[in-house]
């Protein structure tokens, strides 16, 4: 088999970020949100022999976008900010659910299959965020969703408004991000050797 250009997957890897400001005139289509989710469907699944129990909401209509909107809460990390306001909101939504008929523990296919969203996204020239904080309750009866559906992650879609610069995160520091004057976001990531533990 072979393999992928290491240089070319680095940087799809660092460009796969958690957005917090999009372009809201450049629209996502339904049918490219479609193609996303379809990489989802093709990712590596923990819950692949019971079924594949994982399944999808695509929303690229304005109402709905608000509506679905609505029901996140955003990035806890950046200090002072409620979220996108009118201008830069994200223009799609994928709503990953998990069919409890099938099964009642997704492990960790709902990760899995929102990164190979990102990764999609990036690949494509736009961006997301994942979202997991969801008022859950406002949303089910916004969707009018049966109960058989558990809403695990929102995955928002759009042409990112930023640029996310990675910081080397020093030792004891915190790992709060921050908005400079030209609206770059800095986000500091802890070094390879800090994460592998030596034993």
């Amino acid at each position: 088999m072979e393999g992928i250009d290491e240089c070319n997957f680095r940087g799809l890897i660092e460009k796969t970020r958690n957005y917090h400001y999009f372009v809201e005139s450049e629209k996502v289509t339904a049918e490219t949100l479609r193609e996303l989710v379809d990489f989802a469907r093709l990712a590596p699944s923990t819950s692949n022999l019971n079924q594949q129990p994982l399944r999808y909401i695509v929303s690229s209509d304005e109402k709905r976008n608000e509506q679905i909107f609505e029901t996140l809460s955003w990035q806890g990390y950046l200090r002072g900010w409620g979220g996108p306001i009118k201008g830069v909101k994200p223009t799609g939504y994928i709503i990953i659910l998990g069919d409890k008929t099938i099964c009642s523990s997704y492990v960790a296919d709902q990760g899995i299959a929102a990164q190979s969203i990102l990764l999609g996204a990036t690949h494509k020239g736009l961006g997301g965020c994942i979202a997991a904080k969801i008022q859950r309750r406002k949303l089910r009866e916004t969707l009018d969703l049966p109960t058989r559906y558990e809403i695990l992650l929102v995955v928002a879609i759009g042409k990112p408004g930023e640029e996310i610069i990675i910081e080397h995160q020093e030792p004891g520091k915190d790992a709060y991000g921050w908005h400079d004057d030209h609206g770059n976001y800095h986000l500091p990531k802890r070094g390879l050797d800090s994460v592998i533990l030596k034993y």
